[in-house]
């Protein structure tokens, strides 16, 4: 890399600053679109006392779930733990400190972070163990409020990103990726295909890259399938 440009050679380089007790948002929904050369550099780096903000720290044994297994993650904030033993078990036992919230709210409270708004009102949780010790307003209905998420990192993957950072997601790959983008100091993104200042069309772009200090091509992808489902033959 160069003084003025944002593109690594790969992982390694690019995630080079990290250390033990970062907070690190992880994009992806499940398996999909997670930034899989970022996770498997953290694990070979072997940074500790992670606290990870991911829908569901992974899933199976893979995705951030890789990190779990090492005893990496020592907190984590999401919206899902069923279908991922390692969480669950943590959490049981009391390794992972793990703070629940709900999808919509997890989403929101990111963008929040991203936007600088500093807190807003739902009635998503109200009267249950989510609104605990939080403030209770009354509008049409009883709200809680929520304060925003942010980052000292965010690993996405995008399947196409040019020099500058700009990047274009497919699919439903996006999901969180984008929010995360904007919460985080330090975004680092891989991406399946690097292309050159210009390569996607403007209307194409689905985050803009002055919101990207690092990108690299990745490879080696296994994109895997969290359920497979088959048609009868």
């Amino acid at each position: 890399m160069n003084n003025n440009s944002k593109v690594f050679a790969n992982a390694a380089e690019a995630l080079f600053d990290l250390t033990d007790g970062i907070s690190l948002m992880s994009g992806g929904f499940g398996l999909c679109g997670i930034a899989e050369n970022c996770i498997n550099q953290i694990a070979e780096m072997g940074i500790q006392r992670i606290h990870a903000i991911s829908n569901n720290i992974g899933n199976s044994g893979r995705g951030l779930a890789i990190l779990l297994k090492q005893h990496q993650i020592s907190q984590a904030t999401c919206s899902y733990v069923g279908g991922n033993p390692d969480l669950e078990q943590q959490m049981l036992s009391g390794q992972v400190d793990v703070t629940l919230v709900p999808q919509g709210t997890f989403s929101e409270r990111i963008r929040a972070g991203g936007m600088g708004i500093r807190g807003f009102y739902t009635p998503t949780g109200y009267g249950t163990l989510v609104a605990e010790g939080k403030e209770v307003r009354e509008f049409d209905r009883p709200c809680i409020l929520e304060l925003p998420l942010k980052a000292d990192f965010a690993i996405i993957k995008a399947q196409r990103g040019d020099t500058y950072g700009n990047l274009w997601f497919k699919e439903t790959a996006r999901n969180f990726s984008p929010l995360m983008a904007m919460a985080a100091t330090t975004t680092i993104v891989e991406v399946e295909e690097l292309v050159e200042l210009g390569g996607i069309q403007p209307e194409d772009v689905h985050l803009p890259g002055i919101f990207v200090q690092r990108i690299f091509q990745g490879a080696n992808y296994r994109n895997d399938i969290e359920i497979p489902i088959y048609a009868d033959e």
